[in-house]
């Protein structure tokens, strides 16, 4: 007996659908850059400015003064498609309310009026499966890129019934917006931090910083790193095997990577709070909990008695370091460096509190953002075919 055909259905659905999808070439259900007049004054956006559906930055130009591949004018709802690194998913939906100039975008952009949801193509474009279909049918290894002929035969598959497509385009899109909100949020406390350290540490030639609490008044003491932290090597922490578990004790780097992976090897580092120091690049992390490390060009420092280790750990955030190549910077460098910490352990734990509390912000919004940014996977796997 022949097998009956597989539907075109998506595993996740909103509820009352059930009608198969439709399968046709891109071409067929989106205008691909539609003939338009260039304005004599309009706002020039270029590759680089635009994530998702926010618009970062748009240049007033004219025809005479515009690159010469600025020739895609915007309507609302238009989509505009990175054909050069696609991979890099730099695309966007026009949704802007200000009107007061055209938008011209640039030619590294195919531009698509869609006949279908423009928020359910859109999102179906950023999806991982879409992007692969385009980098099969690309050419050039370094750049590589998709014509717009090519880009229109490509076939995608979509509900048949509008309100589908309304549905699923405005939840991923409203997840956007969140993943934008909170971004944003994310993006403000990282300032607030900045901020803080400027007003709360001082420098060389500065006795106090601006803001203190007011039970101290002290002036700070002038010191270096060397007075302040001890140091080890790192042989005795090094994992050995790099084919790193799911559980265990944590292998650390100095980089914005932090956690490799996890093993279980006996020789753990776990004598309290430590920085761990990249000596070649300076990155530091502050690690309060027992790990092993991967290279040898890390440092772990501990704190001398009666000084706050995290307050420090603030310290090295805050001071400029000047690099000498690719050298080994610790002893070299930043021991030497001039630094002004409170005479008062008491003070120096009340500056750390602040940051602290700052810093658990950061990572409580940042799990909010991947959090979300999860869950857009999940829908985008899940709700498309």
């Amino acid at each position: 007996m022949d097998k009956k055909p597989k539907k075109l259905v998506p595993e996740v659905r909103f509820k009352g659908f059930t009608d198969d999808w439709e399968q046709r070439k891109l071409g067929k259900v989106a205008c691909i850059n539609p003939k338009t007049n260039i304005p004599d004054n309009f706002k020039y956006v270029d590759l680089e400015s635009v994530v998702g559906t926010s618009l970062i930055k748009a240049k007033l130009t004219t025809k005479q003064l515009a690159p010469s591949r600025a020739q895609r004018v915007a309507k609302k709802g238009d989509i505009f498609y990175q054909t050069v690194r696609p991979y890099q998913k730099n695309n966007f939906l026009f949704d802007i309310n200000n009107y007061d100039f055209q938008y011209v975008f640039s030619t590294g952009y195919a531009q698509l009026r869609s006949e279908i949801n423009n928020y359910f193509l859109f999102s179906y474009l950023q999806r991982q499966r879409f992007v692969n279909l385009i980098l099969r049918r690309s050419t050039g290894t370094s750049y590589p890129a998709i014509s717009s002929k090519d880009l229109s035969e490509i076939k995608i598959i979509f509900p048949r019934n509008s309100k589908e497509q309304e549905n699923i385009g405005k939840i991923i899109n409203l997840i956007d917006a969140l993943i934008t909100l909170q971004q944003r949020k994310l993006n403000q406390l990282k300032q607030l931090k900045k901020a803080m350290l400027q007003y709360l540490l001082t420098t060389e030639k500065k006795s106090a910083p601006l803001i203190r609490n007011k039970n101290y008044n002290n002036k700070w003491d002038t010191t270096t790193f060397s007075k302040l932290l001890n140091y080890e090597r790192p042989e005795n922490y090094i994992v050995t095997n790099t084919n790193y578990r799911k559980n265990g004790i944590p292998v650390l780097t100095a980089n914005k990577s932090f956690i490799l992976g996890y093993t279980n090897e006996p020789n753990v580092y776990n004598k309290g709070e430590a920085i761990i120091f990249d000596d070649f690049t300076l990155e530091n992390k502050f690690v309060n909990f027992p790990f092993m490390i991967k290279s040898s060009a890390i440092k772990i420092l501990t704190s001398k008695v009666n000084y706050s280790l995290y307050f420090i750990f603030q310290l090295l955030q805050h001071t400029k370091f000047i690099k000498e190549g690719h050298a080994r910077h610790y002893i070299s460098v930043v021991q030497k460096q001039i630094v002004k910490i409170p005479p008062s352990y008491e003070e120096q734990e009340s500056i750390s509190d602040t940051f602290s509390r700052i810093q658990s912000l950061i990572k409580l919004q940042q799990n909010k953002i991947d959090q979300y940014t999860t869950l857009k996977k999940y829908l985008l796997q899940k709700m498309f075919i």
